[in-house]
């Protein structure tokens, strides 16, 4: 195994990671968004305001997402046991 092989596997693996973070990260930042201007414009600062509907969104974002990021690593890692006789050399 060489070191090529190697940083091919880590760079795929890094951006899978990515991948699979980036639904549940990005809903949680709009909906922290609109909850904070929502919370200037009122000039409300209760903690659970902002809290709460950032955890209903991420599970929503999760519910939505779930089915496409378990294939897809599932995927990746079948990929990567398909690779293990090329990578030892047999």
């Amino acid at each position: 195994m060489d070191t090529n092989a190697v940083l091919d596997i880590g760079m795929q693996a890094l951006l899978l990671a990515a991948k699979l973070a980036a639904p549940v990260l990005v809903t949680s930042l709009v909906v922290g968004f609109v909850v904070s201007l929502i919370q200037s414009v009122t000039q409300i600062q209760e903690v659970t305001l902002s809290f709460v509907p950032k955890a209903i969104a991420a599970a929503v974002a999760l519910l939505v997402a779930g089915h496409w990021m378990i294939s897809t690593i599932v995927q990746f890692t079948t990929e990567l046991f398909a690779r293990i006789p090329s990578l030892t050399g047999s």
